[in-house]
């Protein structure tokens, strides 16, 4: 060991110990709400507004689990817990490199709701992010790759890497995670447009739909909810597996929906310790967070033990605030809309800055689970202001490194225990109609994984029991990953089921298509088409069609054309079967349409815009080896939020290809990547605001990582990649910029610029 990694593991040592030096079990010395002091578990509970006739249990508290981002839950009742030990050991993030993450596996033995043995399962690993449980193994996110290990008891066996760039680019706040398990038998995450499956022992990669930023959760539907930094919650309409097959298309529609627009929060202290707390319009007048500014670990409760009131509702963690919030959802078929249950309070809201949730979970229990990384930094350092600097010294939030919490919240008074049971199959068959629904998704999956062919039988008769609809979904994605579903199960739902049932059998056909039955199955989503009520879900099967046969789907595709041409749902679907035949249907639809308003207009010219020709790529390849230190600092934070066309992603940032802001005033767009940027902003002649976009571009000036020559060569690369031509940036353009704004702090906002 080095002398450098030496002092740094002596540090973090150090750290490991300052918890239990900085506890306070005296409620008066913390009665002050802004006060940064570390409290022990139960008194940290005490300093929590909670909804009445709940209360928050304290399951685990360092040195039993520390700084934990995710968690989940396994048939034996043991808890399975990412702790990402390493991140931001100071404001400088020194040492964030250190493989001191581990993956642990939490036990309560004597069944009292606490964990009272741990084991290290997996150690040494650098800023591990997600877990998930599959067949006799658990997959595990330490990016950039994401590796399958084999369980032996409570140890790592050997170990498969699944997917060697599951992480590329991106900082610690920007990279893929979450490995939710979904309905359909298929992985998602968030932060990613990829999907994977373990099919006869090889694990397989599809591209999907660009979902979210931290966590992500799925109703009773199977449909996918996430959310980015500052918006409440976002979501798809449509079932998971559907979109992501045309790579030219930016957005489509059914698909990162914002579900709940309210983006208000209600802290229950001051919140002066946020990265842009100086910034007019983010605290109010009393000092607290007016909005959301790092929300993650949404989660949809479907579990049996809180009152059915809370069934269905979408509860989203925001640690910057250190708060739980609860939307209620409400499902019209076609769309899914929400909103906030309360005005002016939150689920649950704490007086104490250390409380940071970070993701949330229904346990086997019915109870929703917290996980809380307890610290005083949650901001990384790339985006660090020197106002947060600031707030991190004058209140000593840098130290402990060492705690972190699980709570559950239950009904006042309750003891509930974790489900403890045999995967035997008539275990497993008995659970799929569980009112638990993290339980009847984990029976599916035992079903699924252990390949229980004898199971088949008796999950065809739950497919047809019209009394259990949750457990007729469950049956039929059963029947699909055990590869025993059939035609005839598939028609029994569309011919008999309700329109919810229908929607689920049309989303399992693709997996049924052979050359054998082709003509069946295209004449079975034909028809759906020609249904009004099934028309939106069947024109997402196009590519499927498309698989087997052409002429059925170019005859699908013109009756889209003729009759829901306005449609932006199905033009959306349509678009996304057609990459490389953008502007052929453009063609199409112009000779058969004169309104150019209407959607698939707007979708396909959209499309095409972000079509990138044989010579703008070898540009692009050019450019990397030219800026070599642009390209990877566009790739590690750029990118994230602006997309990797430079065209922007919904929901998080605007375009930078072509945009006025880039090809402009060399030293505006040096002010706005120093200092950042605030409010709304025109590009393209169109102005992009909140919540369509994230409300702020956090500008890096004060990071240490990047000197005036890296954020030279970064800007020189944005103003020569994709259609941009605009000349280059010197390291002495940045350092004029900076003489310039001397002293600044705040961002900027677009009229100042201008």
């Amino acid at each position: 060991m080095g002398r450098y990694q030496y002092l740094i593991f002596s540090a973090l040592i150090l750290a490991f110990v300052a918890c239990n030096q900085h506890k306070t079990t005296n409620a008066a010395n913390d009665s002050d709400k802004d006060s940064a002091g570390v409290l022990e578990g139960r008194e940290a509970i005490r300093h929590m507004e909670l909804e009445d006739g709940l209360e928050v249990q304290l399951v685990a508290q360092e040195p039993m689990v520390v700084a934990p981002v995710a968690m989940t839950f396994d048939f034996s009742g043991r808890m399975w817990v990412v702790e990402m030990t390493g991140f931001m050991p100071d404001t400088s993030g020194t040492g964030e490199d250190i493989a001191n993450g581990k993956i642990v596996v939490l036990e309560d033995k004597n069944g009292d709701g606490e964990a009272d043995e741990r084991h290290v399962f997996l150690d040494s690993l650098v800023l591990p992010r997600a877990i998930c449980l599959v067949d006799s193994g658990i997959l595990v996110a330490t990016p950039p790759q994401l590796w399958y290990y084999e369980i032996q008891g409570n140890k790592a066996g050997k170990r498969t890497l699944v997917d060697d760039h599951y992480a590329d680019g991106g900082n610690v706040e920007h990279q893929p995670n979450g490995l939710l398990r979904s309905m359909d038998n298929w992985i998602y995450n968030a932060k990613s447009d990829s999907r994977y499956r373990k099919v006869h022992g090889k694990w397989i990669k599809e591209r999907t739909q660009f979902r979210g930023q931290w966590g992500i959760s799925q109703d009773d539907e199977g449909r996918l909810f996430y959310n980015n930094n500052s918006q409440n919650l976002l979501g798809d309409y449509f079932l998971p597996g559907l979109p992501g097959k045309n790579t030219h298309q930016r957005e489509a529609a059914g698909f990162d929906e914002k579900v709940v627009s309210d983006n208000n929060v209600y802290p229950a202290r001051k919140n002066l310790g946020v990265n842009r707390g100086y910034v007019k319009g983010v605290l109010n007048e009393e000092g607290k967070l007016i909005s959301f500014t790092a929300a993650c670990g949404p989660h949809i409760y479907r579990g049996e033990l809180l009152p059915r009131k809370y069934y269905g509702g979408a509860f989203v963690a925001e640690p910057a605030a250190n708060l739980v919030k609860w939307n209620i959802l409400r499902d019209s078929g076609d769309v899914v809309t929400g909103e906030q249950a309360y005005k002016g309070k939150e689920f649950l809201a704490s007086a104490d800055e250390r409380f940071r949730p970070t993701n949330l979970i229904t346990g086997t229990d019915g109870a929703l689970y917290i996980t809380d990384m307890y610290r005083g930094i949650i901001q990384h350092k790339t985006y660090l202001t020197p106002y947060l600097k600031q707030q991190i010294a004058a209140r000593k939030l840098t130290l402990p490194l060492n705690c972190g919490r699980i709570y559950r919240i239950v009904p006042k008074g309750s003891h509930p225990a974790l489900l403890n049971t045999a995967t035997s199959t008539s275990a497993m068959l008995t659970l799929l109609h569980h009112k638990n629904g993290i339980i009847r998704d984990m029976a599916q999956q035992q079903l699924v994984d252990q390949g229980v062919k004898a199971a088949v039988p008796l999950l065809r008769l739950s497919l047809h029991d019209t009394t259990q609809p949750l457990t007729q979904r469950h049956a039929l994605w059963t029947l699909e990953g055990l590869e025993a579903l059939t035609l005839d199960d598939v028609r029994y739902l569309l011919d008999s089921g309700t329109v919810k049932l229908k929607i689920q059998a049309m989303a399992a056909l693709p997996s049924l298509y052979n050359k054998n039955n082709s003509k069946t199955v295209t004449g079975i989503i034909d028809s759906l088409l020609h249904q009004p009520a099934t028309a939106r879900h069947a024109a997402w099967l196009l590519p499927a069609v498309g698989k087997w046969d052409k002429g059925a789907v170019a005859m699908m595709e013109q009756y889209i054309l003729t009759h829901y041409a306005a449609d932006r749902y199905i033009s959306a679907a349509l678009v996304n079967n057609a990459q490389g035949r953008e502007r052929a249907l453009l063609e199409q639809l112009q000779a058969m349409h004169k309104d150019t308003t209407i959607s698939l207009y707007k979708v396909l010219q959209e499309t095409m815009e972000d079509m990138q020709s044989a010579e703008e790529k070898q540009k692009m390849a050019a450019l990397e080896l030219s800026y070599p230190r642009g390209y990877e600092i566009f790739n590690n934070i750029c990118q994230t939020c602006h997309g990797k066309n430079g065209n922007g992603i919904a929901s998080m940032a605007p375009p930078l290809n072509e945009s006025n802001w880039v090809n402009g005033d060399k030293k505006k767009l040096a002010a706005i990547v120093l200092y950042g940027l605030t409010g709304p902003v025109a590009v393209h002649g169109k102005v992009y605001q909140s919540p369509e976009i994230s409300g702020d571009m956090p500008g890096i000036g004060s990071s240490d990582e990047y000197s005036d020559a890296d954020i030279a060569q970064v800007l020189s690369y944005l103003r020569a990649a994709w259609k941009n031509k605009a000349g280059q940036v010197t390291e002495s353009d940045i350092k004029a910029v900076r003489k310039q704004y001397n002293g600044r702090q705040k961002p900027f906002t677009a009229s100042e610029l201008q």
